[in-house]
């Protein structure tokens, strides 16, 4: 008996399972276990003994301490989500805009895309322990001294500017504070812009000349053709920033440390796994709410 020949569709999804079984089997060998063994911990206390660690059962008696006798974690996990809920729009929008400009044929492009992804290096790892504020704004970035209250003028100034238009208040403190975080946001952006230029050249140009035959703006080209067809990778950007934006704050500084500075690690690994539900959380309502709006061109 002959076997059924599989489909082009089944055959594209069986590439697919294919292309991502190295990260199934990293997934399942090197995240899996010790996650079942971090809330195990988490559930535990652990002792130093002769010759290892010993595990003791505490049921939720750290997840508890968190919320009623840790005055720093709470507050800290409020403030890194508030400044996701903030910083990652602002970090979506910026790197749309500037992606959208960097496209643009014009001398100099090259440069132009390297200036933009400089923040990134300046802001990885590599460069950590470096002193990045005497290369990059000096007292201004390290929030004292003069920079520090050229700064605030400067937003005052743009405040003053914005009401007096008569934009509401509550949009006039989001841009000022917007402006006020400018280094962070490009900094944090590098990554974003990459995937949208990709994405922008990916984009037929027949689409844009069959938009400028029919008589459409430049306007109305961006938001008819270039924003549908960006969507997807709208998408990836928001599930990338907002990952991103949990791993720079200090609330990780603050789980490290009371690891291996307290050696307290089951209240550690609590923490951990309330970071992790909150994150998880976020992400799902994130992407449910963005993938409803999202284009996909066949």
């Amino acid at each position: 008996m002959r076997k059924k020949r599989l489909s082009l569709e089944q055959t594209k999804a069986w590439y697919g399972v294919l292309f991502v079984s190295p990260l199934i089997l990293g997934m399942v060998m090197l995240f899996l276990l010790p996650l079942i063994q971090s809330f195990r911990f988490s559930l535990s206390s652990i002792q130093m003994v002769e010759g290892g660690f010993a595990v003791l059962p505490k049921g939720i008696s750290n997840y508890t301490s968190l919320f009623t006798s840790n005055p720093d974690y709470p507050r800290l996990l409020v403030e890194g989500v508030v400044n996701m809920v903030v910083n990652v729009p602002i970090i979506i929008i910026f790197s749309l805009f500037a992606a959208v400009l960097l496209n643009q044929k014009f001398k100099g492009r090259a440069l132009a895309r390297a200036i933009f992804f400089l923040p990134v290096i300046l802001a990885s790892s590599a460069l950590a322990n470096l002193d990045i504020s005497s290369f990059v704004g000096g007292s201004a970035l390290s929030g004292s001294g003069s920079g520090d209250g050229a700064n605030m003028l400067q937003s005052f100034e743009l405040k003053k500017m914005l009401l007096d238009s008569g934009i509401a208040p509550i949009v006039v403190n989001y841009i000022t504070g917007a402006v006020d975080r400018i280094y962070e946001i490009i900094s944090s952006s590098g990554v974003q812009i990459l995937i949208f230029l990709a994405g922008l050249q990916s984009i037929s140009p027949s689409l844009y000349e069959a938009s400028k035959i029919e008589g459409a703006t430049g306007y109305e080209i961006f938001w008819k053709v270039t924003f549908p067809m960006m969507s997807p990778l709208i998408l990836t950007n928001l599930v990338y920033s907002i990952i991103d934006s949990f791993s720079r704050n200090k609330i990780n500084t603050l789980i490290s440390q009371t690891a291996f500075k307290t050696f307290d690690f089951g209240l550690s690994a609590a923490m951990s796994w309330v970071y992790f539900i909150v994150v998880a959380i976020i992400l799902v309502i994130s992407t449910a709410l963005v993938s409803r709006k999202v284009f996909y061109y066949d």
